[in-house]
């Protein structure tokens, strides 16, 4: 194999081994929840860890083959007189294969370095508007979860989250029975119309990829927070004081609290 073959060899080994280095460097902060379900850490870092020695073990092969050349091309190069043409598509060939590697390669270092480097960051109320957060497709993200007993007498609410409430409203048919039940949730801001705003939490099935937003309105007295800044809602369900609004429910909320973004951002 010639140093000019080797380059995809290198560059997809090397790319394997960059990416599993950077996955157990963010498992090892305890990042990777910003970019997985929890529940894949496991299976996602054992993963990492074999991929690394597999990955070091094929680099070492690819080089210890440096120099085992065929003679083929050289022959190919001496026996071949039948002019210039001949030999200018194969060397054409390989400046583009180098070329596209080497471009692939920068891509590959970029990525990993803006992941060890960039200070990792959750999805923003710009993408919980591009996915519509603010319309009956934000109850997509709440799944087919069971709620039949959620919100019923007797059923401790205290620990609901965005999710699960919106589960319960679009699941409740007279939604006039949630009107005056007690809340207290934290999620980020995303901006309404006056005086009103959706608090809003990223839903992950897998990954940050397929992260779907979830959201209730609030209606305040007081001054809607910034879009992003993330709050602690406390207050109790009501009617959607504006007819002409897609939501049945909102908060009518007693307090809004600045919050610092908590260490795991998304549910599940």
């Amino acid at each position: 194999m010639s140093s000019s073959d080797k380059g995809p060899a290198y560059l997809g080994l090397g790319s394997v081994l960059a990416v599993a280095l950077c996955t157990l460097w963010l498992a090892a902060v305890g990042h990777l929840d910003l970019y997985i379900n929890p529940r894949y850490d496991v299976f996602t870092i054992v993963l990492a860890a074999v991929a690394v020695p597999a990955a070091v073990a094929g680099l070492v092969v690819v080089a210890r083959g440096h120099g085992h050349r065929h003679d083929d091309g050289a022959d190919d190069d001496h026996g071949d007189h039948g002019g210039h043409g001949a030999s200018t598509a194969p060397t054409r060939r390989r400046v583009l294969g180098r070329v596209l590697g080497g471009a692939a390669a920068l891509v590959t270092v970029g990525v990993t370095v803006a992941m060890l480097v960039l200070p990792p960051a959750t999805l923003s109320a710009r993408t919980a508007q591009q996915r519509s957060v603010d319309t009956p497709t934000l109850s997509n993200a709440t799944g087919t979860q069971d709620v039949a007993l959620l919100g019923s007498a007797g059923v401790d609410t205290s620990q609901y989250g965005v999710k699960d409430w919106a589960a319960v409203i679009r699941q409740t048919t007279d939604t006039s029975s949630l009107v005056g039940k007690p809340v207290r949730l934290t999620g980020f801001v995303v901006p309404g119309a006056d005086g009103t705003f959706t608090l809003t939490r990223f839903v992950i099935s897998c990954c940050a990829v397929d992260a779907q937003p979830v959201g209730l309105g609030v209606v305040t007295d007081g001054t809607v927070p910034d879009a992003d800044q993330w709050v602690r809602v406390e207050g109790k369900l009501a009617a959607n004081p504006d007819p002409s609004g897609d939501a049945r429910i909102v908060i009518r909320a007693a307090s809004v609290t600045r919050i610092a973004q908590p260490s795991d951002p998304y549910e599940y």
